[in-house]
C-alpha cells in the first residue's frame, strides 16, 4: 500500500525582543547575517549616539524651566480649586443661614400663636404648659441667632480665604505666564534644530537591529551622562573610566565584534570614531 507523504512546512520562529536586554545578551546572538559588517553597526551605533548627546543638549538648554513651569501650573490649579472649595462652602453656609432664619420665624410664629392661646386658657397648668412652649421657641430663637453669627463669621473667613488666595493666583499666573513664554522662546530657537538631529537619529535607526537598540535605550536610560556607546579614552572607557586590557583594547579597534566595559556595561568602539565624527565634546 502507498503511503502518502506530507511536506512539512518550516516554520520561522522569531524571538521576542527582551525589554531587559543587555548590550552583553545582544553580542550573543548579533552577526553579520543581514550583510551589515559589525563595523558599520557599531558606528551606526555610535552615530545615533552622538544625535541623541546632541538632543540633550538641547534640552539642557531649557534647563529646569520645564519642571518650573510645571511646578507652577500645578500651584494653579491646586490655588483655582481651593477658590472652588470655598465657594462651595460658602454655598452651603449660606444655605444653613437661611435654614436658621426660617426656623427662627418658625418659632415666632408659635410663640404667637401661644400667646393668643394663653389668652383663653381655663386654668393655671394649660397657662404654664403655653408659657414653657413659649420659652422654648424663644430659646430655639436665640440658638438659631447663635447660628447665623457663626455662619456670619465662617463666610467672612471665606472671603478672606478667598481674596488672599485670588491675590496669590494672580502672582502665579502672571509668573507662570512669563516662565511659558521664556520657555517657548528657546523651543522655538531649537526646533529646528531639533527636529534635523531627531530625523537623522530615525533613518539610522532603521540600519540597526531592534534588539540592540532596545539594548542602547536601557543602558542610555540608566546612566547618568546618559552615554550607552562610548570611544576608549586613555586607555579606559569613556563612560566609567575603568582600565581596558591591551588585547581588549585592540579587539576594540578591529571592530569585529560587541566589546562591552565589564564594569559599566556600555558598548566600547574604535577611539577613531571620535574624530571621524567629529564628536570633539560628545562624550
Amino acid at each position: 500500500m502507498a503511503t502518502k507523504k506530507v511536506k512539512q512546512t518550516k516554520v520561522e520562529i522569531v524571538t521576542p525582543i527582551d525589554e531587559r536586554e543587555t548590550f552583553v545578551s545582544v553580542a550573543k546572538s548579533v552577526n553579520d547575517a543581514d550583510g551589515i559588517t559589525m563595523d558599520e553597526k557599531l558606528r551606526t551605533l555610535y552615530q545615533i549616539q552622538l544625535k541623541d548627546t546632541a538632543i540633550d543638549k538641547i534640552h539642557l538648554q531649557r534647563g529646569e524651566l520645564p519642571l518650573e513651569v510645571q511646578d507652577m501650573e500645578d500651584e494653579v490649579e491646586g490655588l483655582r480649586t481651593r477658590i472652588t472649595n470655598a465657594q462651595a462652602d460658602m454655598e452651603e453656609i449660606e444655605k444653613k443661614k437661611a435654614d436658621f432664619k426660617h426656623a427662627i420665624q418658625e418659632a415666632g410664629l408659635l410663640i404667637e400663636k401661644y400667646s393668643k392661646q394663653q389668652d383663653n386658657v381655663k386654668n393655671n397648668r394649660e397657662y404654664e404648659s403655653l408659657g414653657k412652649e413659649i420659652e422654648y421657641q424663644s430659646l430655639e430663637q436665640q440658638v438659631c441667632e447663635k447660628r447665623i453669627g457663626e455662619c456670619e463669621r465662617e463666610l467672612e473667613q471665606k472671603r478672606e480665604l478667598i481674596e488672599a488666595t485670588r491675590q496669590r493666583l494672580a502672582i502665579f499666573e502672571a509668573n507662570l505666564e512669563e516662565k511659558k513664554k521664556e520657555l517657548e522662546t528657546i523651543i522655538e530657537e531649537t526646533a529646528a534644530e531639533e527636529e534635523k538631529l531627531q530625523a537623522e537619529k530615525a533613518e539610522l535607526q532603521k540600519k540597526v537591529d531592534e534588539r540592540m537598540m532596545v539594548a542602547y535605550n536601557r543602558v542610555r536610560g540608566a546612566a547618568k551622562n546618559h552615554l550607552a556607546v562610548v570611544t576608549i579614552e586613555r586607555e579606559a572607557c569613556g563612560g566609567c573610566f575603568n582600565q581596558i586590557p591591551p588585547q581588549r583594547k585592540l579587539d576594540i579597534i578591529q571592530g569585529k565584534k560587541i566589546i562591552v566595559c565589564e564594569y559599566c556595561g556600555r558598548i566600547l568602539v574604535n577611539p577613531e570614531y571620535k574624530a571621524e565624527y567629529g564628536a570633539t565634546d560628545a562624550e
